[in-house]
This record gives C-alpha cells, structure tokens and sequence, in this order.
C-alpha cells in the first residue's frame, strides 16, 4: 500500500511537471506570435 501510494505520487507528480512544461510552450508559442501578428 505504501509502495502504491509513493508511485502515485510520483505520477502526479510527473504529470503536474509536463502540464508546467506544456503550460510555459504554450506561453512563449503565443509571445512569439504576438510580434508577427
């Protein structure tokens, strides 16, 4: 159970990483646009 419970929070841990990751691309994708537009 204790070993679960670690791995579980190692994924969401994992996932909160790549949603930040997605979340900065996402915000440098749109302020190199904006200078074009």
């Amino acid at each position: 159970m204790v070993v679960a419970g670690n791995q579980k929070i190692a994924l969401i841990a994992c996932v909160r990483k790549i949603i930040v990751i997605l979340n900065s691309i996402l915000r440098d994708g749109i302020m190199w646009q904006a200078p074009q537009a």
